[in-house]
């Protein structure tokens, strides 16, 4: 039996790579003609791509560090983990409000820098803790822009703890919204949000129209004093605008993911080193969703959570051979497929084909064993990307 070989350009955490069985999978961050890569944060975009690559699995939700377009022309499905550290993010975003608002991080360190006697200590401290009053979040009202799984989280935390929300999300499905509270606001547009929020998070991928999303034109429609809040990736926001408007004192804070020099040493910003999913668990979370999808793709050839390809999914018909098929999204497809098979007196027990913008993918369970002709016949038809036979 040929044995499958993945290669990690990350740590992927255990819990993932078990679900690959010993009898199967080869599994090393060094190995030649992988069939699958599993990664976190290694940027893929400079990598020469082996041609023996089938599937390409993020153990976590962006994939800006992979080139999914390139990935795509080659007829290879990125599978992501949605949702699998949306508790770990919504904990941090939580933490952040709080921090921001009881000024702990500012009030911590003024309480670790007094000496002397615990009596001396005492009063030094009754005496500057006014320098560090703040407020409570009841009532506050958070603007929470992208509504996926993390957004949805955060929302929903924030309402449990009495305040108020408002959403925006262009792109937000009926699938997403059924999911979100009625009583979250839904914005106009992001403009339109910002004048009403006292707190406001990001959880939108960084691509053309989030970069710089909160820039200094935007800051200006801010509520004076609002609390600004990205643990989504940098870029999201004008760091030098942002470090303008705190010095200035129109925003009120800046808490963060992502460390610049920018904002090094601006007042009330509190930065922190890239913590957002870096719980046990979101790593554990993450690593055996991508972890079982990649393995279902590459054993039976059916498709969840990609972000390229279109969620497919067949019961293998007993007795078949399988064939799966990635093509451009084009007319006739099915057509030349099929009449190839006829030809090759190879009887389809069941077929399924899906789109998803300009990709399509078609499984198909034929009653004999697959000549290598036909598979070169269907490879050569124009607007296929990939052809794999499965036993």
């Amino acid at each position: 039996m040929n044995m499958n070989k993945i290669l990690t350009l990350n740590n992927i955490s255990v819990a993932g790579l078990e679900k690959f069985s010993r009898e199967s999978y080869e599994i090393a961050s060094e190995i030649q003609h992988p069939d699958g890569i599993l990664l976190r944060s290694f940027k893929m975009h400079d990598m020469e791509i082996p041609e023996s690559l089938k599937a390409v699995g993020r153990a976590g939700t962006g994939v800006n560090n992979i080139p999914v377009d390139k990935m795509s022309a080659k007829g290879i499905p990125v599978f992501n983990a949605p949702g699998a550290n949306a508790n770990a993010v919504k904990e941090l975003v939580l933490a952040g409000m709080l921090m921001s608002a009881r000024h702990i991080g500012p009030a911590w360190e003024f309480a670790k820098g007094q000496e002397g006697t615990d009596e001396e200590i005492s009063k030094a401290v009754e005496a500057g803790k006014k320098n560090f009053g703040g407020f409570e979040l009841p009532g506050k009202t958070l603007g929470v822009v992208g509504l996926g799984a993390i957004g949805r989280a955060v929302a929903k935390v924030a309402e449990d703890l009495g305040m108020n929300v408002i959403g925006f999300d262009p792109g937000l499905t009926v699938e997403g919204a059924w999911m979100i509270s009625s009583s979250v606001e839904q914005a106009a547009s992001f403009d339109a949000m910002l004048p009403k929020v006292d707190f406001l998070t990001f959880h939108v991928p960084l691509i053309d129209v989030t970069r710089n999303m909160l820039n200094a034109d935007r800051i200006k429609l801010l509520k004076k004093e609002a609390t600004i809040l990205n643990f989504a990736r940098g870029g999201i926001i004008d760091d030098e605008a942002m470090a303008e408007a705190l010095t200035s004192g129109h925003v009120y804070g800046y808490i963060n993911d992502f460390a610049n020099n920018t904002l090094k040493d601006v007042p009330n910003v509190v930065t922190l080193p890239h913590l957002g999913a870096s719980t046990q668990d979101a790593e554990d979370n993450c690593a055996i969703i991508v972890s079982n999808n990649v393995r279902e793709y590459l054993e039976n050839g059916n498709i969840k959570l990609s972000v390229n390809f279109p969620e497919v999914n067949m019961p293998k018909a007993e007795g078949c051979h399988r064939i799966t098929i990635a093509n451009s999204n084009v007319p006739n497809m099915l057509g030349q497929i099929s009449s190839l098979l006829a030809d090759a007196n190879l009887n389809i027990s069941d077929m399924v084909n899906k789109s998803k913008g300009d990709l399509a993918y078609t499984i198909v369970d034929v009653n004999g064993t697959v000549p290598t002709d036909i598979v070169d016949a269907l490879e050569a038809i124009d607007g296929v990307l990939a052809v794999r036979v499965l036993s």
